[in-house]
């Protein structure tokens, strides 16, 4: 079927039900934004909101489990409650997983990595067109990854680099650096023990070229590995 402007929009399959949708951002004006385009299709349906991880995790429940959701929409930072990438990790750790694509305004490396690291199906952003996101949506209901143009491209960019690559541990810390974290701040942040921090720090500081914390932040910076909140 088209619409207005003749572009061909997915129609409502006989018998097919529409995909069912957890959103999860913690901005209100987002999600009723979201659910007021996704409510104008016949095959995508909002069927529970979450403004954190952790409500995330109690909305999946309330609906009867993972089989009451097909996708997950997940944006990355979420106030002061559970981050999504500690949400996506909890995520596919029930059984069975809905698939979680990830919709947000941050590209840089560390988040992306992080996201995919953790068990995101997709990573869109706020700026897509919606056709793109529907479309999107549809491909992590099918298992399918789907990547923004330009998420799939740092990632190609990445695997075309010679010089060292960082973990998504390693951008995750280096993130936590950037906002000025101590050693034992990042440990408690992350449930790991210090040494490990250092032992990551020590390995960021070998890829990036530098000796220490503010020249590790700087360079970082200048290449888009992190961001500034």
């Amino acid at each position: 079927m088209g619409d207005r402007d003749g572009r061909l929009t997915r129609g409502p399959v006989p018998g097919e039900r529409p995909l069912r949708i957890l959103l999860v951002d913690d901005h209100p004006v987002v999600r009723h934004g979201l659910k007021a385009m996704f409510a104008e299709r016949a095959d995508l349906e909002v069927v529970a909101e979450a403004e954190d991880g952790r409500a995330a995790l109690e909305a999946l429940t309330r609906r009867g489990g993972t089989a009451g959701v097909d996708v997950v929409l997940m944006d990355l930072r979420l106030g002061d409650g559970m981050d999504g990438v500690a949400a996506i990790r909890r995520v596919t750790e029930l059984d069975p997983p809905p698939p979680v694509l990830v919709l947000t305004t941050y590209d840089t490396d560390g988040d992306i990595l992080a996201a995919v690291e953790a068990g995101a199906t997709g990573y869109m952003l706020k700026d897509a067109p919606p056709d793109q996101l529907c479309e999107a949506v549809h491909a992590a209901a099918r298992g399918q990854t789907a990547l923004a143009p330009g998420v799939a491209n740092r990632l190609m960019d990445r695997l075309r680099s010679p010089s060292p690559v960082l973990s998504g541990r390693e951008l995750e810390i280096l993130g936590l650096l950037t906002r000025g974290l101590s050693n034992r701040a990042i440990s408690r942040e992350l449930f790991i023990s210090e040494a490990t921090v250092k032992t990551h720090l020590v390995h960021v500081f070998d890829k990036l070229g530098v000796d220490n914390r503010t020249a590790a932040i700087t360079t970082a910076l200048r290449r888009g590995l992190v961001r500034v909140d």
